[in-house]
């Protein structure tokens, strides 16, 4: 029983995974990237949304932390922001179909489609490592990327609790590059799906183990590091798909001797309301003011 358990705990990550991009596979062939991405996302949700109650990694994150409302509102501003860049770029030169749109330039479009998904990520990942860096270690940004890590719990639901600028940093540091390096549509399909599908799981409070996989992915073990209050841990692994970057740049953190902390969050205030979690960072000195003046709650 002990090994089969074990084994379910190293399948299920890459598992659930693979299973989305084999349904990505045959959508992008037949013509329905889109769609297909959205069932599939769902469909991971579901998953996650069970296994987080049968097998929690943390059980104490199961209860209810009264940000549900401001983590959907957070979420679908988000989406709604994806779907404006997305018509923009098509402004701009870019098909309706992202998947009509030819490669250019330096890319190698002669290469295998994975070969070139690969390169597509390590590219985008690049940019996405810098936002996702800089976000923490300058204060004008921390402002606003600090709602996200204001959360007390990592479960599936919360993967979309970014601030709106936050948000618009990180599309501005990560897909532009893929795009002027030459990238045809259909490699920013699939990179968009694997980050989507990569992000879900990360934020999962479901018990799993991942071995060298940690080597290559930004797994939910590693993001728990980063959700760390202690900086020495959480100003590390920044990676949104790929840990490369965290290796090269040597940001990389694990420590497979303990469990990461269970308590979570940041030691700065944050207000408990969506608009109010939109307005904090504009007025973050004042509001950090204005709550160190508030009684502690028993």
């Amino acid at each position: 029983m002990h090994r089969l358990t074990t084994f379910l705990d190293y399948l299920l990550w890459p598992g659930i995974l693979a299973a989305g991009l084999i349904a990505m596979h045959f959508g992008i062939a037949q013509g329905r990237g889109p769609q297909t991405f959205n069932i599939a996302y769902l469909s991971i949700a579901a998953a996650l949304f069970a296994l987080e109650r049968f097998r929690p990694h943390e059980r104490k994150w199961l209860a209810d932390d009264g940000q549900m409302l401001p983590d959907l509102a957070h979420t679908l501003v988000t989406k709604v922001m994806v779907k404006v860049v997305i018509v923009s770029l098509t402004f701009v030169g870019i098909d309706n179909q992202l998947g009509d749109k030819p490669s250019t330039g330096i890319w190698p479009a002669h290469w295998p489609m994975s070969a070139q998904v690969v390169l597509g990520l390590i590219v985008a990942e690049f940019g996405l490592y810098w936002a996702h860096r800089i976000a923490h270690e300058w204060m004008p940004l921390w402002r606003f990327h600090a709602v996200h890590h204001s959360s007390k719990r990592l479960w599936f639901f919360n993967t979309g609790r970014f601030h709106i600028v936050d948000t618009i940093k990180s599309m501005v540091f990560g897909t532009p590059l893929v795009v002027l390096a030459g990238a045809p549509g259909d490699v920013l399909l699939w990179g968009a799906a694997i980050t989507a599908f990569i992000g879900i799981l990360t934020h999962c409070n479901v018990q799993m183990r991942f071995g060298w996989l940690n080597y290559i992915f930004n797994t939910p073990g590693l993001h728990r590091w980063h959700h760390s209050m202690d900086l020495r841990e959480g100003n590390k692994n920044y990676g949104e798909n790929l840990v490369l970057w965290d290796l090269i740049f040597r940001t990389y953190f694990n420590d497979p001797t303990r469990r990461p902390p269970a308590e979570i969050g940041i030691r700065e205030a944050m207000p408990e309301k969506f608009l109010g979690q939109i307005a904090a960072p504009f007025r973050w000195k004042k509001y950090q003011q204005e709550a160190a003046k508030q009684p502690s709650p028993k």
